[in-house]
């Protein structure tokens, strides 16, 4: 092994990776607050945003598609040296995402109610769910807009101005959760309208501001006319099983939090699964979409230059220095889970729940962050289409069907939902490995490139 070229791709990924972490630490801490607020509240609160913010994921997974496609694109671009074709692919999934952003706005205004009932939760639930969603389905078409902004900035290799936008966005979502949930400073308290019309306010002046960096002089991409069709429908192609796959992760939640809610002292479970994976999320997440964001930049420029054998080490590379750190984290996270949940509850049945669903993420953290590297890896080199087959099946396969099996139809109850999500995470991550290692994403890569005119 070169542990000198190892070392220098991982000050590289590092390099890239910290502005990443630090926005998602502000962005995690953002939802963290989100629950520790409304657990102040009462306990149907936290259902009533848990179940809402199942939801508030589907914009969050087509602006997460939407980006996937724009930094596969603006990687290889920057890497081949082809400044226009990269910035008209910026222009155009930016337009797009804002577009497919609208029809959520007339979902959360009309149908919100609704939306929360499928899950057979009480009134206070639905009433509360339905008031946060239709406040932040309202600016769905602007979170569009940050998500695939920051992530074509990321694929010329600028991490750290969608680091600057978010940490000051998310600063302020922080305290309007606080002042506006709480009434402090003399502020009306409006409790989890005023979280909602935090979030809504964050996702507007995070839009604002990264489109003013691409418009201005603040940033190497630029908004440019769109011209070429074959850009958008190459944009659509890679991001579409993106979309896909994550919709079919948060589709596989609906039955699986309906499983929780369903258990003997269902609310406590389900109260639990949310404070248990916020508690991971926050302590990991960050650093792992730092190594997908890397990953995608590194395999993407290298494919840009024409480099498939640099490609492939930078992800491996990349995958693990993820399970080094993060699966190292995930394991401390497991034995420190019952006075981390502690910050989030203290009713003793969801202390109990969310210690063990803390405990099972944590000790699924190294799976969970090989899949995350190596899924940003293939979508640098516009292959998304082996994520999206390694997340539906472990979600419907494992994280779902094999936990209502043991759940459910053989009577293990939560320990049953425990050893489906380690299950699930583990399928995936294997996955995605065969499919980094076998299959020719570079060709691909370079099939591409060829038709848009920017191989290198």
């Amino acid at each position: 092994m070169d542990l000198g070229r190892l070392r220098a791709v991982w000050e590289r990924v590092f390099s890239l990776a910290w502005p990443v972490m630090a926005e998602q630490t502000f962005r995690t801490a953002m939802r963290t607050t989100d629950v520790l607020v409304t657990a102040l509240f009462s306990p149907a609160a936290v259902v009533a945003i848990g179940l809402a913010d199942l939801y508030a994921r589907f914009p969050l997974r087509i602006g997460l598609g939407l980006g996937g496609g724009a930094i596969a694109l603006s990687s290889q671009d920057t890497g081949a040296g082809s400044v226009g074709s990269r910035d008209e692919a910026v222009t155009q999934a930016i337009l797009v995402g804002f577009l497919l952003g609208l029809p959520f706005v007339v979902v959360g205004l009309l149908f919100g109610e609704t939306a929360i009932e499928l899950f057979g939760a009480s009134d206070e639930v639905v009433g509360l769910g339905a008031t946060y969603l239709a406040v932040v389905f309202a600016t769905a078409p602007f979170r569009h807009v940050a998500l695939v902004a920051a992530r074509s900035l990321q694929g010329t290799g600028d991490t750290r101005t969608p680091m600057y936008v978010n940490v000051f966005a998310n600063s302020l979502n922080i305290s309007g959760s606080v002042v506006l949930g709480l009434g402090l400073f003399g502020a009306p308290r409006l409790e989890i309208l005023g979280v909602g019309l935090a979030t809504a306010t964050a996702n507007v002046v995070t839009a604002t501001l990264l489109c003013a960096a691409i418009a201005g002089s603040w940033s190497e991409a630029s908004f440019v006319r769109p011209r070429r069709l074959v850009l958008v429908r190459q944009l659509l192609q890679v991001s579409a099983p993106r979309v896909a796959e994550g919709f079919a992760s948060e589709l596989a939640e609906f039955p699986f939090n309906a499983l929780l809610l369903g258990f003997p002292n269902g609310e406590a479970v389900n109260a639990g699964f949310q404070i248990g994976r916020r508690l991971y999320q926050q302590v990991t997440g960050p650093l792992s979409r730092g190594y997908n964001v890397a990953a995608s930049v590194l395999v993407g420029q290298s494919l840009g230059e024409g480099d498939p054998a640099d490609a492939r080490y930078d992800g491996r590379a990349v995958a693990a220095l993820g399970v080094l750190t993060v699966g190292t984290i995930g394991l401390l996270l497991a034995l420190a889970a019952p006075w981390g949940v502690r910050l989030f509850a203290s009713d003793p049945a969801t202390v109990r729940y969310a210690t063990d669903f803390a405990r099972v993420y944590g000790l699924a953290g190294g799976v969970l962050v090989a899949f995350s590297a190596l899924s940003g890896g293939l979508q640098g080199a516009s292959e998304t289409r082996i994520p999206f087959a390694a997340r539906t099946t472990g979600m419907f396969g494992f994280f779902l069907g094999l936990s209502w099996l043991l759940g459910e139809t053989l009577g293990f109850g939560p320990t049953g939902a425990y050893v489906g999500v380690v299950a699930a995470y583990a399928w995936m991550a294997l996955v995605v490995t065969w499919g980094f290692e076998r299959s020719d994403w570079a060709g691909r890569a370079a099939e591409l490139m060829a038709e848009r005119g920017s191989a290198s």
